[in-house]
Parts: structure tokens; C-alpha cells; sequence
């Protein structure tokens, strides 16, 4: 049966006011100067950002590349597919983002096309004392007092507040009003868009004085009032030694301790495996990857028999 090898990809760094340098002191990112990293694309199909093979016989290509000469190897039972389904990236809050809701995948393709919508979700992998997540809004709030709350200044007090703690998976489906609080790091899981609507910025100014744009009308359309308070995910055990975290129809995230070699299931599908504590190697046939914290590696449907070795923490993310 042919095969592709196991895919590592140069991190993509973005940079903006909130981020930080935990990048560099959780997850052993090699930043550069600066105060102000804020995200790292671990693997990314999309026209904001494209990974590229760090190594191996498809070093150079682009894995938007990849997905369009070997579609049939990279997916497997879900080929075709027209791009790269999903996004992986770690993000430092170093100061408080936006308040921001996402779109399904329809009304995403009548908002902001191409993208469609972003279902997402977060796992913490630091967290000061006293951080907090804001997830969901507040049980009782409706279209109109988000709309006066957004009017007013105050969005704020419509939100569910959560203190999360190191390992909490936070799950954030398409209409869910939601927040990063100062003082953590993350790891999420995303659909490959990057379509967001923003509802409130905490009141601040930039150094003109001017607050940025908000997205008062898309904000409303596409806010799933339905949701409400939005707690930690409670793990499920999966029978062969994982933790489901998270299975949506986008996409199912688990989390694995590895106490001895584990062969990655010969599925027919794709899996992301990420390092978020300790160490591991990746043995594919000829082929040996080493896994360090916050490293990530892209396994393909059609691969040679893989085996995970290691005293590691790994998230396995996969289509449905």
C-alpha cells in the first residue's frame, strides 16, 4: 500500500498586542525579541497562513500542497477534501483578548466568504492564579440585552466567568460568545477559518484614542442565544487509555498520557498528535520523530505503522 510519512511543519509565529513570551518559558518556542507573541500555527491550510514541511522527502512543499497532490493519502475516508480541514496553534494571553463569537459554516459563507465557520476548542496548559475564561453568556441573557449591553459599554456583565485550571478543555462551538482571559496558555483546536466578529474590547483605546471596530450586527446575527454558560468539559475515558475531551462533528479531541508505546490506530483517517507535557518519538516504518514539549506532528491516513513512545501528555485530534 503506498504511504506518506509522518508531517512536522515550521511554526508560523503571529504577533499582536496581547500575546507575550510564554510561547518560549511553557512551550520551549524559539521566539525571538519582542513582548508581543501571541499565537504559534502549528498546522495551518489557509490563505492567512500556510505550514511548511520542516523535514523529510516533502520538505519545502506546503502542506496546501500536499492536500492538493496526495489528497487520497493525507485523508483517507474523508478525501476529497479541498483543503486542510482543521487548525492547530498555542496561544499566550498575556493581556486580555476581545470579546468574539464565530460563525457557522453557513452563515460564514454568507458573511465572510470563503471562510466558513469555527467551531473551536481550548486546552489550558498554564494558567496564573485568579485567570479567567469567559465562556458562554450569562443564564437569561437574550438578543435584546446583549444588544443593549453592547450598546451600552457593559457586554461584560453578560458573560459566564470561569477559573480554569491547568488541563481544563474548553469547549467553544459556532455562536458561542467567548473570551481569553490575561495570564493563560493554550492549546486549540480549530476549523480552518479565521472569520471572527468582535462584541466588546473592554472599553480600551488605542494610542490615537480610538477603540477598535466592533461588530455590533454579525456579532448578533450569529450568536447561538441558546448556548448560555458554558462550563470545562468533564473527560471520558475511551477504553484504550485516553480521555475524550471533545467529539463534535468537526472534528474529536482526546488527550493521552503515555506510560509505554502506543501504535496509533491504522484508521483510514488523519491524526494530529501534540506534545503539551513531557517527551515522546514518533517510529514510523524507517522513519523517527522526536517530540518535544509543544511540538506537533501531522500522521496521514495512509501511513506506515506508527508507534508513539515516550513519558508524554499528547493531544489526538481527528475528524469524526
Amino acid at each position: 500500500m503506498q504511504t506518506l510519512p509522518l508531517l512536522t511543519f515550521e511554526p508560523l509565529f503571529q504577533r499582536y498586542l496581547w500575546g507575550g513570551r510564554r510561547l518560549g518559558g511553557v512551550l520551549g518556542k524559539a521566539i525571538g525579541p519582542g513582548d508581543n507573541y501571541a499565537e504559534s500555527w502549528e498546522i495551518v491550510d489557509h490563505s492567512d497562513g500556510q505550514s511548511v514541511v520542516a523535514d523529510g522527502p516533502l520538505v519545502g512543499r506546503t502542506l496546501g500542497e500536499v492536500v492538493e497532490e496526495h489528497n487520497a493519502l493525507l485523508f483517507g475516508r474523508h478525501a476529497p477534501q479541498q483543503k486542510f480541514p482543521l487548525l492547530l496553534k498555542f496561544l499566550d494571553a498575556n493581556r486580555t483578548l476581545s470579546v468574539q463569537v464565530h460563525p457557522n459554516d453557513a452563515q460564514g459563507a454568507k458573511l465572510d466568504p470563503p471562510d466558513l465557520g469555527k467551531t473551536e476548542a481550548w486546552v489550558v496548559l498554564a494558567a496564573e492564579p485568579g485567570a479567567k475564561i469567559y465562556a458562554g453568556l450569562r443564564a437569561g441573557v437574550d438578543r435584546e440585552g446583549l444588544a443593549a449591553a453592547m450598546e451600552a459599554g457593559t457586554c461584560d456583565a453578560c458573560l459566564h466567568v470561569i477559573e480554569p485550571a491547568v488541563g481544563d478543555c474548553v469547549f467553544i462551538p459556532a455562536g458561542t460568545v467567548h473570551a481569553l482571559g490575561e495570564g493563560i496558555v493554550i492549546a486549540e483546536i480549530q476549523q480552518a477559518s479565521n472569520t471572527t466578529f468582535r462584541l466588546f474590547d473592554w472599553n480600551r483605546v488605542d494610542k490615537d484614542g480610538q477603540p477598535r471596530p466592533l461588530h455590533i450586527r454579525q456579532s448578533l446575527e450569529v450568536t447561538d442565544f441558546d448556548r448560555g454558560p458554558v462550563e470545562p468539559q468533564t473527560p471520558e475515558p475511551t477504553g484504550d487509555g485516553a480521555q475524550r475531551l471533545v467529539t463534535c462533528d468537526k472534528f474529536v479531541l482526546e488527550r493521552r498520557e503515555l506510560a509505554e508505546g502506543w501504535t496509533l490506530p491504522q484508521d483510514d483517517r488523519f491524526h494530529i498528535l501534540a506534545v503539551v507535557a513531557g517527551e515522546a518519538v514518533a517510529n514510523a516504518g524507517e522513519q523517527s520523530i522526536a517530540l518535544t514539549l509543544g511540538s506537533a506532528v501531522l500522521a496521514p491516513a495512509r501511513r506506515p505503522s506508527t508507534v508513539v513512545s515516550g513519558e508524554a501528555v499528547l493531544l489526538d485530534m481527528y475528524l469524526p
